[in-house]
C-alpha cells in the first residue's frame, strides 16, 4: 500500500516551511517589559541605598562609644559588623532608620550619652538576634 500525495501539497509545504524559517525569529519574541537599562538604574539605586543605610548604621556601631559600650557588654564588633553586612534589605532598612532616629535625638538633647549607648547596644543586639533567627 502505497500513499501518494499530490505534488502541490509538497510544493506548498515547501514554501511554508521556508516562509517561516526565513521569518527573522526575534521578530516573534515579545519586548521584555522592563528594559536592561530601567533594570541598571533601579539596581544602581537600590545600591546606593543599600550602601548608605550600612554607612548609617556602621558609623553609629563604629563610634569609639559604641565601640566602648560592645566591649563592657562583651559584644564583639566584628562579629556585629559581619551581620549587619549580612542583614535582609528590609532589616537593614529599618535598623538603619532606627540609628538615624538615635542620633537625631542625641543631637536634639533628647538623650544623654549613657541612653545613646544603650540604644548603641539594644541596636547591636537586634543585629545579632535578626541574624541567628535566620
Amino acid at each position: 500500500m502505497s500513499f501518494c500525495q499530490p505534488r502541490g501539497l509538497h510544493l506548498l509545504l515547501a514554501v511554508g516551511l521556508s516562509a517561516v524559517m526565513a521569518f527573522p525569529q526575534g521578530a516573534l519574541a515579545q519586548d521584555h517589559v522592563v528594559s536592561s537599562a530601567d533594570v541598571k538604574k533601579d539596581l544602581r539605586v537600590w545600591s546606593a541605598q543599600r550602601h548608605e543605610q550600612l554607612a548609617k548604621v556602621e558609623g553609629l556601631l563604629g563610634s569609639k562609644d559604641a565601640q566602648k559600650a560592645m566591649a563592657e557588654a562583651h559584644i564583639n564588633y566584628q562579629q556585629v559588623q559581619t551581620a549587619v553586612r549580612s542583614l535582609s534589605d528590609e532589616d537593614l532598612a529599618r535598623v538603619a532608620s532606627r540609628a538615624n532616629q538615635a542620633e537625631k535625638d542625641f543631637a536634639a538633647g533628647a538623650f544623654s550619652d549613657r541612653d545613646l549607648i544603650l540604644i548603641i547596644l539594644a541596636i547591636a543586639i537586634l543585629v545579632l538576634i535578626i541574624v541567628a533567627v535566620r
